[in-house]
């Protein structure tokens, strides 16, 4: 289904696999583009904010390939940042992954992640909205829009967070309807850190990566709920600092060489050196602008 010609989907028809959930919630039903295949599995919100750091972006791409990898459903909100290295992750695995809009499809919102929500749908996952198509993103809307994502997941996980941030009302929808809430632990002097220490210090269940949510799922891991190769190919490269940030600040959005040596104070031709090998070995592509950014064919 085309992302600009969603259909409406009851709340029964959305809860069919979680039927007692449907009592908790507010909606009466959901725009739906793509399929409802990812909410026949175990699901799993990944939550953040839209200016992550870069070892933010790295750690929900990994959990996400690896929740994908074990058979779990990936629920997101499409948004910069964490949100969309969520369903990037998810992608890498095979288990289809959900994003929620704060809008209606045919006024999609954020623009920069339209391609994002292809690749989903075209993957076997689904766009949602509470939101009609034509209704246009407005502030006031996400915060409904984080109630669907804590809605549709048995569990939330909040990778970074302010004290103040959208990711924590997720967390908050979640607790009010019983859901789970695990948080990864940061360093107490970094502001992206704050929301998840507070949540850990209020009962949230730490976290530290894939195994631990699935064990709080209920999950036994296994070998094949590790993340692929493919899912974060810096793991080729470990040992080789320069070479994974690269890969983490191409992952957001497409960059020149001159700007990529400028930010990891890298000399100009040896930035050169290490695209040419990314280029080579498959993990980057060259715009006709000349930058680069990470290829997901």
């Amino acid at each position: 289904m085309e992302l600009g010609r969603p259909r409406f989907a009851f709340r029964d028809e959305i809860f069919t696999a979680r039927p007692q959930r449907a009592a908790n919630v507010r909606f009466a039903g959901l725009w739906v583009a793509g399929t409802l295949a990812g909410l026949e599995h175990r699901t799993v919100a990944i939550v953040g904010p839209r200016a992550p750091s870069l070892g933010g972006i790295a750690r929900a791409r990994e959990l996400a390939a690896g929740l994908s990898q074990a058979g779990v459903c990936v629920v997101s909100g499409l948004a910069l940042g964490i949100d969309g290295a969520a369903h990037l992750g998810a992608l890498d695995g095979p288990t289809p992954t959900m994003g929620v809009l704060g809008g209606g499809h045919r006024c999609f919102f954020p623009k920069r992640n339209r391609d994002l929500a292809d690749r989903i749908i075209a993957c076997g996952g689904g766009v949602l909205s509470p939101y009609a198509p034509d209704e246009p993103a407005r502030p006031p809307q996400f915060i409904q829009r984080n109630g669907v994502v804590a809605a549709l997941a048995d569990a939330v996980v909040v990778v970074e967070a302010a004290q103040r941030s959208g990711a924590l009302n997720t967390a908050s929808w979640a607790a009010n309807i019983g859901i789970d809430v695990l948080a990864f632990p940061g360093d107490v002097e970094r502001v992206v850190a704050a929301g998840c220490n507070a949540l850990i210090r209020d009962g949230a269940t730490l976290v530290r990566g894939t195994a631990d949510v699935l064990e709080a799922l209920g999950i036994v891991p296994t070998l094949a709920s590790e993340p692929s190769p493919k899912a974060e190919p810096s793991s080729k490269y470990f040992g080789e600092p320069l070479v994974a940030r690269v890969l983490a600040l191409v992952l957001g959005e497409p960059r020149d060489a001159e700007t990529l040596a400028e930010l990891t104070g890298a000399r100009i031709g040896e930035m050169q050196a290490v695209l040419t090998r990314l280029e080579i070995d498959g993990h980057i592509r060259r715009n006709d602008r000349l930058e680069f950014a990470r290829d997901f064919r």
